[in-house]
């Protein structure tokens, strides 16, 4: 990486540690979102910087589908572990047993429209009022609406429309009983910059974004994992391929992409050449062209 990168990562990283500093101020009760996943992974690498010495004041908060990666759980797990964080967890499972939300079923079956109300309703549990997230503008066409302090009402729901100015990085935390905020210190990063701050970093991730041989099934597309949660169409056929993923979530909807990207050094290469977004492997965002925004308008991360 040329010096001049290397400074705009420096740039990137003083501008996401003050806004994580601005929600430790701003807020009585911040939480993490922690996916497993490289943006969520990245985010608390950034805590753990912004409030060196002291460990991270807040804890991390995972919506556990019930159809994760096995890798992805112990990852968390270790993790929390090591950083010696409280991991709240909110379970989809719970939630369907308690008649909070209705399974989809049939091939296309997924849960994770179904973490909305896990989510919000963990939210209100623990008093939450602010949940940070890995979200990034370049990611998707309804992220690059978000602020870097993004309110939701008294119903969890977004508002894109009824957002807060943030002229010259001033942010307005208030809010009213029963609303809260989600905070996204990334968002101008790109996902190239978040693998070259990876690499920079030498930041640890789980086993699931290098390439890795993987019982596979084609579909929507992408290379879908195989499982226990999957349940194959007539003509579906399993393989074994050779591949990684670039974003992770329900094992049942995150497709994976043929690759030999072994090392750090490797996804890099391969990321730059790429000309599709990195969530054209999730089939949950090909449901329809505003999949990803009506479900942030719901509650979603």
């Amino acid at each position: 990486m040329s010096k001049y990168y290397l400074n705009y990562l420096d740039e990137l990283e003083s501008e996401a540690i003050y806004v994580l500093r601005e929600v430790w101020v701003q807020f009585q009760n911040p939480v993490i979102l922690f996916s497993g996943g490289k943006d969520s992974i990245v985010v608390t690498h950034l805590a753990r910087k912004a409030f060196y010495p002291s460990k991270i004041p807040f804890p991390l908060l995972h919506v556990d589908t019930g159809h994760n990666f096995p890798e992805t759980i112990k990852f968390r797990n270790d993790l929390t572990k090591e950083l010696g964080l409280e991991l709240l967890v909110g379970s989809v499972q719970k939630s369907i047993d308690q008649g909070r939300v209705t399974e989809e079923k049939g091939k296309h079956a997924t849960r994770n429209a179904l973490q909305i109300t896990t989510l919000l309703d963990t939210i209100e549990e623990n008093k939450i009022d602010c949940a940070i997230g890995g979200g990034r503008r370049d990611e998707e066409k309804a992220r690059a609406k978000e602020r870097f302090f993004s309110h939701r009402d008294e119903f969890g729901q977004w508002d894109p429309k009824n957002q807060r100015p943030e002229l010259w990085n001033i942010f307005n935390g208030k809010y009213f009983e029963g609303e809260h905020f989600r905070a996204f210190p990334i968002s101008n990063w790109t996902e190239m910059d978040v693998w070259n701050y990876i690499k920079k970093e030498q930041i640890e991730i789980p086993s699931l974004y290098y390439a890795h041989e993987r019982k596979v099934v084609w579909r929507s597309n992408s290379w879908i994992p195989h499982s226990e949660f999957l349940v194959l169409g007539e003509k579906e056929e399993v393989l074994i391929k050779k591949i990684r993923f670039r974003t992770l979530g329900d094992i049942t909807i995150t497709g994976g992409i043929e690759s030999d990207a072994d090392t750090l050094e490797k996804i890099v290469d391969e990321v730059a050449a790429m000309r599709n977004t990195e969530r054209g492997n999730r089939s949950d965002d090909k449901r329809s062209e505003t999949a990803m925004e009506d479900r942030k308008r719901q509650g979603y991360f």
